[in-house]
């Protein structure tokens, strides 16, 4: 195991991958990173999906069964994914175990064309749980605003949710509510809090991709100077306002009842400008109780030259706050920013989503006319 890795792990951050894939799971990739990277989950979503489905032939197999039953692609589309996810759940089941359940999760999303449809979102996820049917899954959620009342309606009854596509400190201030909520409620609905877990996924490079942006046309050495910083600075606050949430009378009464809390979750942490760090969204975003999911070249390179010193995000929310303020001097909305991400999030899982459907109505028809 690399040192830098474990010293990552040792200062209370659980490593894991976002990607999954039938080539990595055949292969054994996934437990080889589970024992030599001290990788402890994994994330998915649509464009991981496609993207594995479009390489190789490791569903080849499946996809034609599939088609001599008759499939249609939205059934075929679940029995894929949900293989691959409870394959992935029972490789991690062994860390789940040893951490009595704190990690060890694999996440699965709900279809992104339902993120603005609450009865519909509640209905994807409880479907899944009983289609993957593994205690060490996650289901994922956006954080939209109809999808805060569909987290703690999932919650309420007992199942464990990732919250994902958290740009803005408003709207995580609402995820953390809703999780809250969830918790009181499945209380009252006699599950067991213990066996609840939730984590709160905060993207952090997407922001850094729109302010730059942003920075850039506005073009004064004042701007350039504030580029590449929002995306940790933002990422940090985070941290401060689940730390504040967490303190809180009602946490303690939840608390006091089994509940684990729900941790914030470092997602995007892959870089995007090739001019920045490749370890950057992993070296500046070391908190105890934390998870950075991250692709398999982040993973790398960090183990390889991580720049690892401590906890680097208590102490520092007063230069965050100043950073945010500066953005706000130099004209950068930062509202309007993150209502475009979460737009876009939302919409390029959906065409990930299409992307998938389609690739898989293909290769059903290629299978049916080679029968």
């Amino acid at each position: 195991m690399s040192d830098i890795l474990k010293a990552l792990s040792d200062e209370g951050v659980s490593i894991w991958l976002d990607d999954i894939s039938r080539d990595r799971l055949k292969s054994g990739n996934l437990a080889g990173l589970v024992k030599d990277r001290n990788v402890v989950g994994v994330t998915s979503n649509p464009t991981i999906f496609a993207k594995a489905l479009s390489k190789g032939t490791a569903y080849d197999d499946q996809v034609r069964d599939l088609a001599v039953l008759g499939m249609d692609v939205e059934e075929a589309s679940r029995a894929i994914i949900t293989r691959d996810i409870r394959w992935g759940c029972d490789v991690l089941r062994p860390v789940y175990d040893r951490t009595d359940g704190l990690d060890g999760r694999v996440s699965i999303e709900v279809d992104p064309r339902l993120a603005r449809d609450t009865r519909a979102t509640v209905a994807e996820a409880r479907v899944l749980w009983w289609l993957v049917d593994r205690p060490n899954l996650f289901i994922k959620i956006p954080a939209t605003e109809a999808g805060l009342p569909a987290i703690t309606a999932t919650l309420a009854q007992g199942i464990s949710v990732n919250v994902t596509l958290i740009f803005s400190l408003e709207r995580y201030g609402k995820v953390i509510d809703a999780f809250f909520a969830g918790l009181e409620q499945a209380r009252e609905n006699g599950h067991d809090l213990s066996k609840i877990a939730s984590v709160a996924s905060f993207f952090v490079s997407r922001v850094d991709t729109e302010i730059d942006k942003r920075l850039k046309k506005i073009g004064t050495d004042e701007a350039k100077a504030l580029e590449s910083k929002a995306g940790i600075a933002n990422a940090r606050l985070a941290y401060a306002l689940y730390e504040e949430r967490f303190g809180t009378g009602r946490w303690k009464a939840l608390k006091d009842a089994g509940a684990r809390p729900q941790r914030p979750l470092w997602a995007s942490t892959g870089v995007k400008d090739p001019d920045l760090a490749d370890t950057l969204y992993v070296d500046e975003l070391v908190a105890p109780g934390t998870v950075n999911t991250m692709p398999e070249a982040t993973l790398e390179a960090v183990a390889d030259h991580g720049q690892l010193r401590g906890d680097t995000v208590r102490g520092t929310y007063d230069d965050a706050r100043a950073h945010m303020a500066a953005l706000k001097d130099a004209g950068v909305d930062y509202d309007d920013v993150v209502r475009v991400l979460e737009e876009e999030g939302v919409e390029k899982f959906a065409a990930s989503w299409k992307e998938l459907l389609d690739s898989i109505t293909g290769e059903l028809e290629a299978k049916r006319a080679g029968a």
